[in-house]
């Protein structure tokens, strides 16, 4: 019998210590198709190279990373994160790009026992009456980065704007952060449908407006368009201001076009923190070009994740949100910390678009407008 006993003891030993060891399972869900796919591909290239600067290990135990293409369609995105969850067991998914994906995702992720950090997409609903204890966005609030514009607006005594966003979540929640902070006059307003590139209709409703500026929210291929039929249209002597429309994904093909437009931002390459100018010089030679804050994004993501599992593995699921709650991980922002709803506590900077010594398009500090702020939707959410 007690050879029996010890026989049984150490195979649970054995099997024990053999679960310890099962590699962390990462699904890494993005939109890596059409035109806004270089946005993913920039969150994707920020994971791996943070996965790289990890040595393959997360939490000191072996990683596997599942990247998966959402296409950018919330039915598609849904599927393929119940398959992530349900089919390949993954601990984490990492994802998404868009607002209208992530509210497709939250509970295919979630109720099947998977905890999301978003690198990027940040709705209104989820920093409030949604925000759930198995979201973290590493990100920001859809609002804030309009949020810079408007105040920066506000300082110069700007009177009057024209706005300008694709019609869904994260364009509706753009404007009206914008609005919440801006003290102007709005002169007009215009959504459009997401995905479209001829602005030629809308350009010349803004022409006839003649507004004293412009705020535009555009990601990817739409800024691109938007930005070069700008001066195209004869508006160069308006002052268009955006958001995700003039960054490190857009610029190299915006180039000229986009010289010393303004944009908000929680990041910019040229950022002095801790890590930061390693980790461009790192994705510089690994990805041949300049990383955007999608890259920044999912880059803290994985590195969030590794201090999460580090402190608690992965098995005790209040300790694991615990941890990740702590955020002690050195974020390529500096000072992080999250709000009770899981959403960052970060500065903000007002960044310009600018060609640097090297030839390379990208944006560039010009001064912090916030600091430490949380988003306004944090007193809805019931987690405390």
């Amino acid at each position: 019998m007690r050879l029996l006993a010890l026989s049984t003891a150490l195979t649970l030993s054995f099997v024990s210590g053999a679960l310890a060891e099962d590699p962390v399972k990462i699904g890494v869900l993005l939109t890596l198709s059409g035109p806004p796919a270089v946005l993913g591909e920039h969150a994707r290239d920020g994971v791996l190279l943070a996965e790289k600067a990890l040595g393959g290990k997360i939490g000191g135990r072996e990683a596997e990373i599942i990247v998966v293409d959402d296409e950018g369609k919330p039915d598609i995105a849904a599927q393929k994160a119940r398959e992530l969850v349900e089919g390949q067991g993954v601990d984490f998914v990492i994802g998404p790009i868009f607002s209208n994906i992530m509210t497709a995702i939250a509970a295919p992720v979630t109720q099947g026992g998977a905890i999301l950090v978003s690198p990027n997409a940040g709705p209104s609903n989820f920093a409030g009456k949604d925000c759930n204890a198995d979201i973290f966005v590493v990100s920001y609030q859809n609002d804030q980065m309009p949020q810079v514009l408007a105040e920066h607006m506000n300082k110069q005594g700007i009177a009057n704007v024209y706005l300008l966003a694709p019609n869904y979540q994260a364009g509706q929640d753009s404007l009206n952060g914008f609005k919440a902070v801006y003290k102007g006059d709005v002169a007009g307003e215009l959504f459009v449908p997401l995905g479209q590139l001829d602005f030629s209709a809308e350009l010349a409703q803004i022409a006839a407006s003649q507004p004293a500026a412009v705020y535009a929210f555009m990601p990817g291929g739409m800024g691109v368009n938007l930005v070069k039929q700008w001066g195209q249209a004869g508006l160069s002597s308006i002052p268009l201001m955006s958001a995700f429309t003039v960054d490190e994904t857009t610029l190299p093909a915006e180039q000229d076009a986009a010289l010393d437009m303004l944009t908000g931002s929680n990041w910019a390459p040229d950022l002095d923190t801790p890590g930061n100018a390693d980790f461009v010089a790192s994705f510089k030679q690994d990805y041949g070009r300049v990383p955007s804050l999608y890259a920044m994004g999912g880059y803290d993501s994985l590195m969030l994740i590794d201090s999460a599992v580090k402190a608690a593995g992965t098995e005790d699921r209040e300790a694991l949100r615990a941890a990740l709650k702590a955020a002690d991980f050195p974020s390529l922002r500096g000072e992080f910390a999250f709000s009770t709803n899981n959403f960052p506590v970060q500065d903000f900077y007002l960044t310009k678009a600018i060609k640097d010594d090297e030839g390379n398009y990208r944006t560039s500090v010009v001064e912090k407008v916030f600091t430490a702020a949380a988003d306004s939707y944090v007193g809805e959410c019931p987690m405390k």
